[in-house]
């Protein structure tokens, strides 16, 4: 087991005032993450699960995945006790009646599956509403293991887990924020709460690092796609809803699953800008404006451009959108870059893009080049 130093970039120690009425958010203890400019890898429209954990008493361990923030209702009781939108565990008890505390070393733990692998940059274990039962102190350890491991093979002696998070103190109702400088590819965590209580979520920023031979056993793919280790750089706009959104897996479900932009009053238009897994061949666009009806783009465009300076050429010129409306454009010829980029006329949203291509063969190579480096 590698120890790996870890910043903790948001202190929040001790208990959270009791309940007290109204705004349940009102005294939530948050800060300025940087690190979350990165995507989630824990997202469950990723694909993240919690494949197991040593205890689930008082609630349930999927919920530490779930994409939005926790809900709170004091009057929701059941028989094991008050209902809590988060993961928690029963309590803790020593041995024996002169020892009937835990031992510096209880702790319960869980296991998750990232949505995508990729390198850590952050995490965040968020204790909203665990006011006076949240863990102590908490660990994030990290793991790669190629396909579908079993909790019984993640947990066999001979798996090398690297700390992320050493064990460190968390507050009650508050996103505890740590940056993980650890320069390695994870497909598994394991979280462990000292020594018992209770998690609302766990978000894990990262980037994306897709393993080459799938992309290239596939030949064509969506290259600017979160999964394939596409991501956002930029936006002109993110006023309802982020723009990552748009690189998303499937279909949006709702209209807030989509990009939307604030109503331009200008004669500017609004735009976002990608990077692609790396240098790609793009044949086929699709721009989707699923459940966007009364406030979809009216028009759009699409460019690419080659490398950092590269001056930014237009492959698909400024075409009418229908609102809540897959759109299919076969370009004429490939595009070659390792940016794209959208604008939208004048301003409105668009749900899901997708730039079906494949890898060039100095692209292919940086791909495997840095898999390899990063221990995949």
């Amino acid at each position: 087991m590698t120890a790996q130093q870890n910043t903790s970039l948001a202190s929040f120690t001790g208990d959270a005032r009791p309940y007290g009425g109204g705004d349940p958010y009102a005294d939530y203890r948050t800060a300025d993450l940087p690190f979350t400019q990165h995507a989630n890898l824990a997202d469950r429209r990723l694909g993240a699960g919690v494949v197991a954990a040593n205890d689930e008493f008082f609630a349930q361990r999927e919920n530490l995945l779930v994409p939005e923030r926790a809900e709170f209702d004091p009057e929701h009781f059941g028989h094991k006790g008050k209902v809590m939108d988060g993961w928690e565990t029963r309590r803790r008890r020593g041995a024996s009646a002169g020892e009937p505390w835990p031992t510096e070393d209880d702790h319960d733990w869980a296991l998750i599956r990232l949505g995508a692998p990729g390198v850590i940059r952050g995490i965040v274990v968020d204790t909203a509403h665990f006011r006076g039962n949240y863990p102590q102190a908490v660990s994030v350890e990290g793991t790669s293991l190629d396909g579908s491991p079993s909790p019984e093979e993640l947990l066999a002696d001979d798996v090398k887990w690297t700390t992320l998070v050493p064990r460190a103190a968390v507050g009650g109702h508050a996103a505890n924020g740590f940056a993980v400088p650890a320069e390695q590819r994870f497909t598994h965590l394991r979280l462990k709460q000292h020594p018992d209580g209770g998690i609302a979520r766990l978000r894990v920023y990262g980037e994306v690092v897709p393993d080459p031979a799938w992309l290239t056993a596939l030949g064509t793919f969506d290259v600017v796609a979160l999964e394939n280790g596409g991501r956002v750089e930029d936006a002109s706009d993110l006023f309802y809803s982020p723009a990552t959104n748009t690189i998303q897996p499937g279909r949006s479900r709702k209209m807030d699953d989509g990009w939307e932009t604030r109503r331009r009053r200008d004669r500017g238009n609004d735009w976002i800008q990608y990077r692609l897994v790396d240098r790609s061949r793009i044949r086929a666009v699709e721009i989707d404006t699923a459940y966007l009806k009364g406030n979809s783009a009216g028009w759009a465009s699409v460019s690419v451009r080659d490398g950092e300076g590269g001056a930014w050429r237009e492959v698909l010129p400024r075409t009418r959108l229908q609102p809540d409306t897959n759109h299919r454009f076969v370009l004429p010829e490939a595009a070659e870059g390792t940016h794209a980029r959208v604008d939208i006329f004048p301003d409105g949203g668009i749900s899901r893009l997708r730039l079906f291509g494949s890898l060039t063969e100095d692209g292919a190579a940086r791909l495997a080049a840095r898999h390899q480096e990063l221990g995949g």
